[in-house]
């Protein structure tokens, strides 16, 4: 099933549904927001920089979206006691969460595995696997709660292609499809939840820039190519299909 790669978003999907989107300031992230707002979804941006944030704040309103909310946070930092006091802030400015994307990146350079130290290790381990686990589970109170909600992991064609200098980051990537199995498998307690792993394969990016930079970005789909996969996945479309690894190509 591949309808979801050219999905047709109905005029009314996203309409008083609220997303939170990491990784919202740049690339992927904030590709998504600014089309989940465009469909009338509240969306809650999170990133690490607060000048990109209101970048794409502004580009939302500009618009005419709903108003956003944007909230730094750097999640190879961040605790138990900034996860708790997001979701007061959601549940207090919004009462309601109908769904994660989780786009943040944690990426330093490629390099041999003999070069790679420990704490490049943990940091991405933190970004990529362990931020957006505790992240989902702290707001499970409020995804739990919703007629529909969808959890969505953007991962890296390196997760499922371990090759030379990719170290520690293709292996916490690999991390993120497990954790995805795992909660799928868990969450099937809540119907009406769901949670996916979608790997966009090469596109034009900030991330693709940093890892290929020789590369011509004219060879390669631009971002926007994604983005009706990513409503797809993240609106009532998705509803009922669970713990997938999806790959995208165009």
């Amino acid at each position: 099933m591949s309808e979801w790669k050219d999905y047709q978003v109905p005029a009314d999907a996203f309409t008083g549904r609220v997303i939170l989107v990491t990784g919202a300031g740049q690339g992927v992230g904030a590709a998504a927001a600014r089309a989940l707002a465009r469909q009338g979804a509240t969306v809650i941006l999170l990133g690490r920089s607060e000048k990109k944030l209101t970048r794409v704040y502004d580009d939302i309103v500009a618009a005419g979206g709903p108003e956003p909310a944007a909230v730094p946070m750097d999640l190879a930092k961040i605790g138990e006691s900034e996860i708790a006091q997001l979701g007061v802030l959601i549940n207090k400015e919004f009462g309601r969460l109908d769904g994660i994307l989780h786009a943040a990146n944690g990426f330093t350079f490629l390099s041999p595995l003999s070069n790679q130290k420990l704490d490049e290790w943990v940091e991405q381990f933190r970004v990529n696997v362990a931020a957006p686990f505790a992240i989902t589970r702290g707001l499970m109170p409020l995804l739990t709660q919703a007629p529909d909600a969808a959890v969505l992991v953007i991962g890296e064609e390196h997760a499922l292609d371990a090759k030379a200098y990719w170290g520690g980051f293709s292996v916490s990537k690999i991390g993120q499809q497990n954790w995805v199995r795992i909660a799928a498998d868990e969450w099937e307690a809540y119907p009406q939840l769901r949670i996916n792993w979608l790997i966009p394969g090469a596109i034009h990016s900030p991330f693709r820039t940093k890892s290929h930079p020789g590369e011509s970005p004219e060879t390669l789909p631009g971002i926007e190519a994604l983005v009706p996969s990513l409503l797809y996945w993240l609106g009532p479309a998705s509803h009922g299909q669970s713990g997938q690894t999806l790959l995208f190509k165009k």
